[in-house]
């Protein structure tokens, strides 16, 4: 299905003050050709039949003027065959059988953008007119069938997934997309709103069960077949781009362009929340006293050197072995050391 753009519509103001102006001269005629029929002319009889003609089916015409605001589109079908799609703000007018289609006009999600379209529009000025009514009836239910071509965000509710080495997470994720073929979101799938949100929730399973949670050893997220750094937490960009283009893949029949995919929740599930932050600060622990041991054997192995370079004091084997033993205590103690004073020999 290609999408075809009605572009020479756009004469909904004229044709609305013609039909405006026809009820006008009906009314008057109607009026001059009563006072004619009393006199039994027959050019009462013209007036009269024709004006009351117009006044029963003058509205028909009104039902085919279309109003769209920026960023709107309404797709129009006749008698069940798709003739266009009209795009851009303006007035239009086309034939007045024409419906609107729009499968998804009801459908709410956790998205922003969504319309609410309870407005008669600018037919609802004809309302005091004689059968006007009806076609405000008639636009403010086109009204519904709009498709908005903003840009608009979805927010589907958080999941739990499990990730490559089968911890459970929860992950949320908001999606920016538009309509780009709205006939194609009309025709080819039954309701386009429903149908991109089912592939984000997929989609989004499917890059997350590649990846896990933290930097993981042995984990090949990439496919090349070479362990590699990737995780949820880490890679972050990396992993919203892969599912925006996962999720494009999977909705370019329906007309929608994705514009892009961002994290915007990411945890373990609760039942496994605290033993992993347990782990988290066990590790944060062994890197601090790797980095404290570290330091403390270069700060011994300096003192030495110094020691040993001005000659201070001549050390053996075993006095020195006794001073790396203190330094190292004194260095890497939890607490502040207790200097224990020895007034007599070292033997």
């Amino acid at each position: 299905m290609e999408e075809k753009i009605l572009n020479t519509k756009k004469n909904g103001m004229p044709v609305m003050l013609l039909c405006i102006l026809l009820y006008v001269a009906a009314i008057l005629g109607i009026v001059f050709g009563g006072i004619n029929l009393d006199k039994g002319r027959m050019i009462g009889l013209a007036m009269f039949i024709p004006g009351i003609v117009w006044v029963l089916l003058g509205w028909i015409p009104f039902c085919g003027l279309k109003v769209l605001k920026p960023q709107e589109a309404l797709v129009l079908t006749l008698f069940g065959k798709y003739i266009g799609t009209l795009k851009g703000e303006g007035f239009y007018f086309v034939n007045p059988f024409c419906t609107g289609v729009n499968p998804a006009a009801a459908t709410k999600l956790s998205q922003s953008g969504d319309v609410d379209n309870s407005q008669q529009g600018l037919l609802g000025v004809l309302s005091n007119a004689n059968g006007a009514n009806a076609a405000a009836a008639v636009q403010a239910a086109e009204n519904g069938k709009k498709i908005s071509l903003k840009i608009m965000t979805l927010s589907n509710s958080r999941q739990k997934i499990n990730d490559c080495l089968g911890n459970p997470i929860e992950i949320g994720i908001a999606v920016m997309w538009r309509v780009v073929d709205t006939a194609k979101a009309v025709f080819n799938v039954d309701n386009y709103k429903e149908y991109l949100s089912l592939q984000c929730d997929t989609a989004l399973r499917n890059i997350v069960r590649i990846y896990p949670y933290d930097v993981a050893p042995g984990v090949d997220t990439t496919g090349d077949g070479i362990a590699d750094e990737g995780s949820l937490r880490g890679s972050s960009e990396t992993v919203a781009q892969r599912i925006r283009d996962e999720i494009q893949s999977k909705v370019s029949d329906a007309g929608i362009e994705i514009l892009e995919a961002r994290i915007t929740y990411l945890a373990y599930a609760p039942e496994i929340a605290a033993v992993m932050l347990q782990r988290q600060q066990a590790s944060a622990i062994i890197d601090a006293r790797k980095m404290i041991v570290d330091g403390a054997v270069g700060m011994v192995e300096m003192a030495l050197d110094r020691l040993s370079e001005r000659g201070t004091v001549q050390l053996d084997e075993e006095r020195k072995a006794a001073m790396v033993s203190n330094l190292l205590v004194v260095l890497c103690g939890n607490k502040d050391a207790q200097p224990v004073v020895n007034s007599g020999s070292l033997y």
